[in-house]
């Protein structure tokens, strides 16, 4: 099967910058059709004065070609909390969809695909948040973003993989309830010189002993960056000796320990371009080592990682236009589960990625 060329002038102009871009990463062939979905997608986004987010994620083609902002998902929640658009489409997964919907609720929020979950979101649950706060009563909640909103509005803070260790930083030598990441957890316990228990069912505080400068934990897990393995990072070393290696702080604490760099997408993204290396490995969803590529062709990325993310995959071009000519699928968070989930959130936000008030 073969497409022609774009038919409209948009479609022919975004086709000529896809190209220039995704040559090496896209067949031509789909960039001449996706070019003109991405055409009528900037249309649909001005008759419904409509605002795109995409995450580090997305495909290339979808990437490069419709988001009016791009980013990991503090930058894009800080995004969503300032937008004057009367519609917000996610390219991203449910709950990141959710989280805009929680700083926005008088807008229309539309995630372009139902199936779009995550298996670290669907981890836990909010009874569950209930049960450890019984079992641990008065150690204050830290929830990664990367959870559904019933989960956040038992919360007492927020975080990203870029702020956790802030987060977890402000409330000093306490303990603290780090959810649900379990090699999260383990790698802010070592860059905060904390310890982290997985607690069984049923272990209360009076079982856990001595709680300062303690993590409690959840075994909780992104079915992406636990793939990654110290053995992946030796075979890319053995064949390539001056790569670096950047990994995400999801990936297991030995992965990250022999990793060059961990952060989140965005410092992984930065440290990329203004690292003078000669090559580059990426460990984690593997779309986003193709949009770096494009992003900056002089710098050379090790096509060695092939796991891409279920949830992040079912987000097209094809899907984000459906999701604007026939408004799907419209996110809701009702207003009892919004409130205290809306507290958590903007104190990742106020927080931000350094630590610093801002």
């Amino acid at each position: 099967m073969t497409h022609a060329s774009p038919t409209t002038p948009e479609g022919q102009a975004l086709y000529l910058q896809l190209k220039a871009k995704l040559h090496d990463v896209v067949p031509d062939v789909e960039l001449r059709y996706k070019a003109e979905i991405a055409a009528e997608i900037n249309r649909l986004k001005i008759e419904r004065n409509a605002v795109i987010l995409g995450h580090n994620y997305m495909e290339p083609a979808l990437y490069h070609s419709v988001p009016d902002f791009t980013g990991d998902s503090l930058e894009l929640s800080r995004i969503a909390a300032r937008t004057d658009k009367d519609v917000i489409v996610f390219c991203g997964v449910r709950f990141m969809a959710e989280t805009a919907k929680i700083l926005n609720p008088s807008k229309r929020v539309l995630i372009p695909a139902l199936p779009a979950g995550c298996s670290l979101a669907a981890s836990i649950t909010a009874d569950d948040v209930r049960d450890l706060k019984r079992r641990f009563p008065g150690v204050p909640v830290v929830t990664y973003v990367n959870t559904y909103a019933d989960v956040k509005a038992e919360t007492d803070v927020c975080c990203t993989s870029s702020n956790a260790a802030a987060v977890v930083g402000s409330f000093g030598t306490g303990p603290v309830i780090f959810l649900p990441d379990e090699y999260l957890g383990k790698n802010v316990a070592r860059e905060t010189g904390r310890r982290l228990i997985l607690p069984e069912p049923g272990q209360t505080a009076a079982d856990a002993g001595d709680l300062t400068n303690t993590l409690i934990g959840w075994r909780g897990r992104c079915e992406v960056h636990e793939q990654f393995s110290v053995a992946d990072i030796e075979a890319a070393r053995r064949q390539f000796p001056d790569v670096m290696v950047l990994a995400h702080p999801e990936c297991s604490p030995e992965v990250v320990a022999a990793a060059d760099y961990a952060g989140s997408t965005t410092a992984m993204i930065r440290e990329v371009e203004r690292s003078p290396a000669p090559r580059f490995l990426m460990l984690t969803e593997c779309s986003m080592a193709d949009n770096v590529v494009a992003a900056h062709p002089e710098k050379e990325m090790l096509r060695l990682c092939s796991v891409r993310c279920p949830h992040m995959n079912q987000i097209s071009l094809e899907a984000t236009r459906d999701a604007l000519l026939h408004d799907q699928y419209p996110v809701d968070v009702p207003e009892a589960i919004r409130g205290p989930a809306a507290r958590a959130v903007e104190r990742m936000i106020a927080i931000g990625p350094t630590g610093k008030k801002d």
